[in-house]
């Protein structure tokens, strides 16, 4: 009985050396991924304290992988355990998902002892998420913005000639209100990115006209990149 007591209390030095190993390794894989996520992070969404969920994420995955080693039971009692926690945090970026479901990937293949595939893994995801963030892959090719038209009197058909002028630029009529001597027109503009120079070139000549009191430029939707 001592001896099996002494057994299951002791733990080889291969094992312990093996788990250290695999700790530290699951932790320097993890700052590589919250590195990659700070630095090719955009948009509004960017929160401090994720980058230490994606470092700690690993390690943590790789000491439960430890503890399970191939036991079904303790497998299924850990996805019991798992089963009672609500995770009420949302996912404001599909792109933070990716990142949370990599970090968890990477502690899964360093506790199974897979640490070159885990290693070259992380290189080959790191550099394909670079790669898109240097070539911006995703960003919209066009821009959709409301212009609005605001004056006093008659409209002046000018104007029309003005806006539809450059033909990069579709121009296209959503709304117009006339009250007494007052006007207000609603255009949607829609255009490549490159040609919102030309987009502000176009408001500029519209306020030079008569009658003219407002003219807005709006953004009917905030896009966040990625």
């Amino acid at each position: 009985m001592l001896d099996t007591i002494y057994e299951t209390i002791l733990i080889s030095d291969e094992t312990i050396i093996t788990f250290i190993i695999s700790m530290l390794f699951s932790i320097f894989l993890g700052l590589a991924i919250a590195l990659i996520y700070r630095y090719t992070h955009r948009g509004m969404n960017y929160e401090s304290s994720f980058l230490s969920t994606l470092v700690m994420l690993a390690p943590i995955v790789t000491l439960v992988m430890f503890f399970i080693q191939g036991d079904l039971v303790l497998s299924l009692g850990l996805v019991g355990s798992l089963s009672i926690i609500r995770f009420r945090t949302p996912i404001k970026d599909t792109r933070d998902m990716v990142f949370l479901f990599w970090s968890i990937a990477i502690g899964l293949g360093v506790g199974t002892l897979n640490w070159t595939l885990a290693m070259f893994a992380t290189i080959i995801i790191g550099i394909l998420i670079s790669a898109f963030y240097v070539i911006k892959y995703g960003r919209q090719i066009h821009t959709e913005y409301i212009l609005i038209i605001a004056g006093k009197k008659a409209f002046d058909d000018r104007l029309m000639h003005v806006i539809q002028e450059d033909k990069n630029i579709d121009v296209q009529l959503r709304s117009s209100e006339t009250e007494g001597e007052r006007f207000e027109h609603t255009y949607e503009l829609r255009f490549e990115n490159k040609d919102l120079p030309a987009v502000k070139t176009l408001v500029e000549n519209i306020q030079k006209g008569e009658n003219i009191q407002k003219v807005s430029l709006l953004s009917p939707q905030l896009t966040l990149p990625m």
